[in-house]
């Protein structure tokens, strides 16, 4: 008989000697706990996982806060969510009428000339403002840009509670107390989160799509030419996307045809 024989007999009497079956580890978490640490969460949608373990314990129910996460988690609720304050889309929904985003995007020539367009949209009419296009942005260009925007908002009689904008390098200091002596707040979106700023990011994708995708745009080196170009190429994309929530400008201003006078053919001349 080998040694591996008799080492191996004793593993297996151990093992039945010792097994432990299927009840090692935690036990289930009883279906009255979970029910009430459900109710709880549903009734007080304020409340975190602590506070409804420190709300147990005065009902007279021992749960540790960690069960009660655990409880929340399985359902699908966030054990400790934002619930003090509304969560951002219910905020764009809330402040439509009175938020602006802005944002940059690239069109590069035929030579391979960058240029940058900055650009306005209002939240509540995807109504579209060109602010500039440049080919060498700096902070100070943007903030003159938006000086521009606010007398021109001023004079059509709009006004705005906040302006959406990402952490870039091109809107310093200056872009935002431009905003801020007019009494609009800027509102900086959190790093690596375009979805913070959908609106801008949705737009860029479809003047791309619809417009820069179908065109090339000409230039040379230092023609002042290209941005008024640009510009022109830009400007109907500007009405039409609108069309999804009313009529748009480009379609107001088409002309309809002269219609031909119609004339009986049953009719003839007298000879």
């Amino acid at each position: 008989m080998q040694p591996e024989t008799l080492l191996r007999w004793h593993r297996r009497l151990v093992t039945r000697c010792w097994s432990y079956g299927a009840g090692r580890g935690r036990t289930r978490k009883r279906a009255e706990i979970r029910e009430l640490v459900l109710r709880l969460a549903r009734e007080n949608p304020a409340w975190g996982y602590r506070r409804i373990a420190g709300e147990l314990r005065r009902l007279g129910v021992g749960v540790a806060p960690s069960t009660v996460w655990a409880v929340l988690k399985e359902s699908g609720i966030d054990p400790a969510p934002r619930r003090t304050g509304p969560t951002w889309s219910a905020f764009l929904r809330l402040h439509a009428q009175s938020v602006l985003a802005c944002d940059f995007f690239t069109v590069d020539t035929v030579l391979l000339r960058r240029l940058y367009v900055l650009f306005f949209i209002e939240i509540s009419s995807r109504r579209v403002h060109f602010a500039g296009i440049t080919a060498k942005p700096s902070a100070e260009w943007a903030a003159q840009q938006a000086r521009n925007l606010t007398m021109a908002l001023q004079d059509q009689g709009e006004q705005f509670r906040f302006v959406i904008r990402d952490r870039d390098n091109k809107f310093g200091a200056a872009f935002d107390e431009v905003f801020e002596t007019e009494g609009i707040k800027v509102i900086r979106t959190p790093v690596r989160a375009p979805q913070a700023n959908a609106f801008a990011e949705r737009w860029v994708g479809t003047v791309r799509r619809e417009c820069l995708d179908r065109m090339l745009t000409l230039s040379r080196p230092g023609s002042p030419y290209d941005a008024p170009r640009l510009r022109r190429a830009l400007q109907p994309s500007q009405a039409t996307s609108r069309s999804r929530y009313g009529r748009s400008s480009a379609s107001a201003a088409v002309t309809p045809r002269r219609q031909r006078p119609t004339t009986d053919r049953t009719t003839r001349r007298a000879r």
